[in-house]
Parts: C-alpha cells; structure tokens; sequence
C-alpha cells in the first residue's frame, strides 16, 4: 500500500460520493477529504482546477494508489481487488451476479435520471420528475429484492448493492416519494443504518455539510 492516504473528491449530498464513503469506512481505509461544492460558484465540479482530476466533472472522484479514479462502481470494485476484507462481492456467482443487477439498476437506472445535472433542465418540473423516475425504478426494484433479499439487499451479508441502495433512498426522502408501496426497500434501508459504516458517511456527518443540515 502506498503510504499516503487516499484523498476523496466527494460533496456531501452526493449520493454516488456516499457509496464510496460507505466502501471506504466498510474496509477501514482511512483518507482525506476535498469537498467539491456542486453548488457554489456556479458549481465546483466546473473549475479547470478539478477537471484536471475529473473531466466527467462529477464526484466522486478518488486519488488513490498513485491513480485517480472516477465513476463509484469503478472505484468500490478497485477497492473491493485491493482491499478484500470485507467483500462485498459475494463468493456465491449467482449472488454476485445479483448484487451487481441491483447495484446496476440503481446506479444507470434510477440515479442518472434524477441527478443535478437532469433537474437544472427540467425547472419548475424537476420535483415531479425526480418522483417519477424514482418511483418507476423503486417499483421494480422492490420485486427484485422480494426475491433476493435476506437481511440485505442480496442475502445476509452486506455487498455493493447496499451501498447503492442507502443513499437512494435518502434522495427518495428529499424528493418526498411515498415509500409506503417499498417495503422491502425501507425495512432493508432501515437495517443498513443501523451499521456504523453506513451512520459515518451519512450525508450530515461530512466536512462540508451546512450547519443546518448537520446531525
């Protein structure tokens, strides 16, 4: 390992930023933080500054290793090669399988649709957008997980689909989206922030979280 620490480019409502923040604190790998206010000045990510580091100008972006990577899937997967315990991929292929349907569902299914980027376009629309698209993906995504989940989103063991699923939810709940008809998805929700992993790299515990927003 290298002995610098790894330094994550992450804003704190980012949910594709908690994904990796959840990865990072699963596997004990302590790093530094560079918030990237995705709001302000007209939103960091644009700067010349951190197009350096990411020209797809979003977070996460993560220095580690002598490499800058991008994408959250991208980076849990490098960490999940380098840093094995504990996995998040499970030994069973048919499991794994699944972990990567559901981590995939939300992560090109559901997130891209409702993200900053979509709701500047959609203006006085965006609220109704950000429901819908999340509602349509929800109803699907709650008759997988019928099938799938244990205590978890595939099993008993906590996996990448989790670390998808948490901050999903959380944009649910700032867009107001009825989660009465998800009930696995709230009881599982529920269960994951309960782990200390999942409660540290909580949108209103980072760095840069306003005042009014902190825990």
């Amino acid at each position: 390992m290298a002995s610098e620490k790894p330094i994550l480019y992450s804003y704190f409502r980012s949910s594709c930023s908690w994904r990796v923040r959840i990865a990072l604190a699963l596997k004990g790998i302590a790093y530094d933080v560079v918030p990237v206010n995705l709001l302000k000045d007209g939103g960091q990510q644009f700067s010349a500054e951190f197009k350096a580091v990411n020209p797809m100008q979003q977070v996460p972006a993560l220095k580690i290793d002598g490499i800058t990577l991008s994408q959250s899937l991208a980076i849990i997967h490098y960490l999940e090669d380098t840093c094995p315990n504990p996995r998040l991929l499970p030994q069973d292929l048919k499991k794994r399988a699944q972990v990567r349907m559901i981590a995939d569902h939300i992560v090109s299914g559901i997130q891209p649709l409702q993200n900053l980027s979509i709701l500047k376009q959609m203006g006085e629309k965006k609220m109704e957008w950000a429901q819908n698209c999340i509602a349509s993906g929800f109803q699907a995504l709650e008759q997988t997980l019928q099938h799938t989940a244990g205590r978890y989103c595939v099993g008993d063991e906590v996996s990448m689909a989790d670390l998808c699923l948490v901050p999903q939810v959380f944009n649910a709940e700032r867009f107001k989206v009825d989660m009465g008809p998800y009930p696995t998805i709230t009881r599982i929700n529920k269960a994951l922030l309960e782990l200390e992993a999942f409660k540290v790299s909580h949108p209103s515990l980072q760095p840069d979280t306003p005042a009014e927003l902190r825990a």
